[in-house]
């Protein structure tokens, strides 16, 4: 099945100024939509519907197709259909393509995850639906005022309290994503048609960005959810951490002197972060390619084993996990070239720091949110240290 991601966002927005581009934990708004979209496996197509041209060239950054929306469809007035209608009849004249299904997505719903648009489009061929809608369980009183100017309840009988299990299940609209059949869709121009399938996001994951106070909340929730994901990729029990020197604990430059001496430049929190896994008992090596007693000296001022000189990393790496009888599997190497490709596929977990080469960043199954010698060594430590903690 053909399905086809659309992301509309207009450049005019007044409530937050420039809001689908403003950074919000180190990427633009619409950036965390787009990413979900393509990550999400239901996905066959991802396109942003826009009049505005930076938001154009960020949605192209990270991988969306654009389609300029016109001007008369895109002021406060205009509806999100008409910005749907619009992206369907521009792919079908010039491109000659049309979707079995066409999905709705917000971005400024920042919390919704490629799980959330797998879930949504399975919902459809679940209820063999025509439309599909993100909801959230919905527990709460409603009230409104009378003529008289009093409440009065809209959901319940105010002169009776039910517990929350007794009551008839509600959903609260998220406004995150919607799905709907194509040819439906075309026909009714409006994106409830049909039957109507419910997809229940988990409550934590519906937030609107609509007030600037939205961006703070985001902020904290994603920065939390990325922490775990990280944490989720380590062993349940790391068992061994294997360092690679340059470029890891030090920002890959050197400094040499006339007289050939070199000097490099690390990050001193890289101390204490070691010192909380030697009290855990886990084992660290660094394996360097490098032979220099610049790598000799930072290791011995950690206590730090070391091995240098060595071009193949990998049997160098085996041959030390089997001597200390630990298994590759709950191992975890931190490397940032293509000479630590081997190792970082070898271990449980093969981890990069945020500067490291394209190659060994696509190899990694983690990718820190530090650079190399500024706090790379310590975020790694931090996180194996709370996940053997949480084990």
């Amino acid at each position: 099945m053909e399905v086809l991601a659309i992301i509309p966002a207009r450049g005019g927005s007044k409530g937050i100024l420039r809001k689908n581009v403003r950074l919000l934990a180190g990427k633009p708004l619409i950036a965390h939509t787009i990413e979900q979209a393509k990550a999400a496996q239901s996905i066959s197509r991802v396109v942003v519907s826009t009049d505005d041209p930076e938001i154009a060239e960020v949605s192209r950054q990270f991988g969306a197709g654009v389609i300029e929306r016109p001007a008369e469809i895109s002021g406060d007035s205009a509806s999100s259909e008409s910005a749907l209608l619009h992206a369907l009849s521009w792919l079908e004249q010039s491109q000659q393509y049309q979707p079995d299904l066409v999905l709705f997505l917000q971005c400024t719903s920042p919390l919704t995850s490629a799980e959330d648009i797998n879930g949504l489009v399975e919902a459809i061929g679940r209820d063999d639906a025509d439309t599909a809608v993100t909801v959230t369980p919905f527990h709460y009183f409603l009230w409104k005022r009378a003529e008289t100017g009093c409440g009065t309840g809209i959901n319940h009988d105010s002169s009776r309290r039910p517990l929350r299990q007794e009551r008839e299940p509600q959903f609260l609209e998220t406004g995150a994503a919607y799905a709907m059949r194509t040819q439906g869709f075309l026909w009714a121009k409006h994106r409830f048609f049909g039957k109507t399938a419910l997809y229940v996001m988990p409550h934590e994951r519906c937030l609107e960005i609509d007030e600037p106070v939205d961006f703070e909340v985001a902020e904290v929730l994603l920065t939390a959810r990325e922490r775990q994901r990280r944490l989720d990729k380590l062993p349940t029990a790391p068992g061994a951490v294997v360092f690679d020197f340059d470029g890891v604990f030090t920002d890959n430059r050197v400094i040499v002197f006339d007289d050939g001496r070199e000097a490099v430049q690390c990050d001193r929190s890289d101390g204490m972060g070691l010192r909380r896994l030697k009290e855990l008992g886990i084992p660290c090596l660094v394996l360097s390619s490098e032979e220099n007693s610049v790598v000799t000296a930072r290791c011995r001022k950690l206590g730090l084993a070391c091995v240098q000189g060595v071009q193949d990393k990998q049997p160098t790496l085996r041959a030390w996990l089997q001597e200390n009888r630990l298994a590759p599997a709950n191992a975890v190497y931190l490397g940032n070239d293509v000479n630590d490709l081997a190792c970082l596929q070898t271990v449980g977990c093969g981890v990069a720091p945020a500067d490291a080469h394209r190659e060994a960043l696509r190899a990694a199954k983690m990718v820190l949110e530090s650079r190399g010698g500024s706090g790379a060594v310590r975020e790694l430590c931090d996180l194996i240290v709370e996940r053997r903690k949480s084990a």
